[in-house]
């Protein structure tokens, strides 16, 4: 009855075609189509999580990463390859709002939770 669900959670999601890599230096994110952003770690400035509500067909968690400029950096969907290395690198900055990490992982509706922000 349920054969399409099935079939659905066998197969790899669109989000695993999105890669995050983190490294000594940075993060890399390399998208769908193969295009690369890289941000060296000390010039994140801030963290958030946006989501929308396009789940469970959708990417509906999204991280986004903010540079020196304050403006988007980089940014991976929540199911990229690689990407608990990434999030646990995250969770551990001095800082980080763990309770708007929940708050965000809980939504099902538009809206952007800002976890981290490097101090002044």
């Amino acid at each position: 009855m349920f054969d399409w669900l099935k079939r659905r959670s066998e197969q790899p999601q669109p989000e695993a075609r999105w890669s995050v890599i983190i490294d000594e230096a940075g993060i890399s994110v390399q998208d769908d189509k193969g295009e690369r952003l890289t941000i060296p770690k000390t010039d994140i400035t801030g963290v958030a999580i946006e989501t929308n509500d396009t789940g469970p067909w959708g990417a509906d968690v999204w991280w986004l990463l903010f540079g020196m400029d304050d403006r988007l950096a980089c940014a991976f969907p929540q199911g990229a390859t690689g990407e608990q290395v990434a999030v646990d690198y995250m969770m551990g900055m001095q800082g980080f709002d763990h309770a708007a990490m929940i708050a965000a992982m809980g939504s099902t509706r538009n809206d952007v939770f800002p976890v981290w922000r490097k101090p002044s």
